[in-house]
């Protein structure tokens, strides 16, 4: 009777692990769907890749854009500033002292050669007028006088002696004459009227880019300060004060690119024209003069700028912001973006490093989307799943 029992009790066993077994494995591949796994999806990691669903939250901290290829540089960018191109500005000056009556230009205008800035009520310009219209007449009335006088000598009224003198005189009134010419020239008068009025007429075309007389103002030839400055925004100069140690770097001719805060996604070319001949002893730098072409007049004389002088104008690397780069151990990666919601970590040489910029020798092609923000919360989550 009890080998009957053990007979019936051990496929029961069997049978009853067996169940037991199948249970646990079901409970494994299907796990509970809680309300925190469907409102989280999760990441699902290999190697030196992390997977992302489409819809993870995860990714809306990170900011992703494409690298971009920028001339090699040879040194890190410079210091430097915009300022006005001499050789297309004016800064004008009052020639004669006077009031102010009529101000007929403002800044920002554009305005042409000749046209009038302001009006002068001048006592200087009008002895000046009225001294040009006596020379004028004096010049006649003498030359009439020395055709008398050839006339009554050809006709032996008179003595030579008295022709030579008439004729002297007819020229000392010529040299006087053409000297007051030339000063009234020198005003840039269209006109001999004595009556004061002065119009202060400008040199060049241009911009006026600063005004500093107002009405009522008195201004005289030996001030200090301009009237005006007249400009084409068009051609500007870059100054950049060259450290001692980087001479070697730049020559002229040489191309720069310049970056300004104004426009942190837009570069500007531009070409060296002058390397400074001596070096300041306080500094221990060199001014660097270069030219930049302004066409839609974005920048502004006064501008701080940052200038790159260029390695190889034909040697382009993907250029990346520091904040997408992190480290391990002694090297430098990047997470690349490889497709929607997937992202590898990825190791790359550097050329060139910035206080704000990187470019890429080697592991980067230009036009990859690479993780400019939050990379090393990516790092984490890839190191912590591994």
């Amino acid at each position: 009777m009890i080998k009957m029992e053990k007979r019936f009790a051990l496929p029961f066993i069997v049978l009853l692990m067996l169940a037991a077994s199948g249970y646990w494995g079901w409970q494994k591949s299907h796990p509970a769907n809680t309300s925190n796994d469907i409102a989280k999806p999760h990441a699902r990691n290999a190697s030196d890749t992390v997977h992302f669903d489409l819809n993870a939250p995860q990714l809306s901290f990170l900011q992703i854009k494409p690298a971009e290829a920028f001339p090699e540089p040879l040194v890190e960018a410079l210091n430097a500033r915009i300022v006005y191109d001499d050789n297309h500005t004016a800064r004008v000056f009052s020639p004669v002292a006077g009031r102010v009556t009529k101000i007929l230009a403002e800044a920002g205008q554009q305005i042409k050669a000749g046209d009038v800035l302001v009006q002068l009520d001048s006592p200087d310009y009008a002895t000046a007028a009225a001294d040009s219209a006596k020379a004028d007449a004096d010049l006649v009335r003498k030359k009439q006088a020395y055709e008398r006088a050839r006339q009554l000598f050809d006709a032996q009224g008179i003595a030579r002696r008295d022709l030579e003198s008439a004729e002297a005189d007819w020229h000392q009134a010529e040299a006087e004459s053409l000297r007051a010419r030339a000063h009234m020239n020198n005003l840039a008068s269209m006109g001999k009227t004595t009556d004061g009025q002065f119009n202060l007429r400008a040199p060049i075309s241009g911009v006026i880019s600063e005004r500093q007389v107002n009405a009522g103002s008195e201004v005289s030839p030996g001030a200090t300060a301009p009237l005006f400055v007249i400009t084409d925004l068009q051609h500007l100069w870059v100054l950049i004060d060259l450290p001692e140690r980087m001479l070697d770097k730049v020559k002229a001719g040489q191309p720069v690119f310049v970056e300004v805060d104004a426009y942190p996604d837009e570069i500007f070319y531009g070409h060296v024209t002058v390397v400074g001949a001596t070096l300041d002893p306080l500094t221990r730098r060199v001014q660097v003069r270069c030219y930049l072409n302004n066409p839609d007049h974005k920048l502004k004389p006064e501008m701080y700028a940052r200038v790159t002088p260029d390695a190889d104008s034909e040697a382009h690397l993907p250029r990346i912001p520091n904040s997408a780069l992190f480290t391990l151990g002694v090297n430098s990666y990047v997470f690349v973006e490889l497709s929607p919601g997937v992202l590898q970590r990825r190791k790359v040489e550097l050329s060139l490093q910035d206080h704000e910029y990187s470019y890429v020798k080697a592991g980067l092609n230009a036009g990859e989307h690479i993780v400019t923000s939050g990379a090393l919360l990516l790092n984490s989550e890839l190191s912590g799943d591994n």
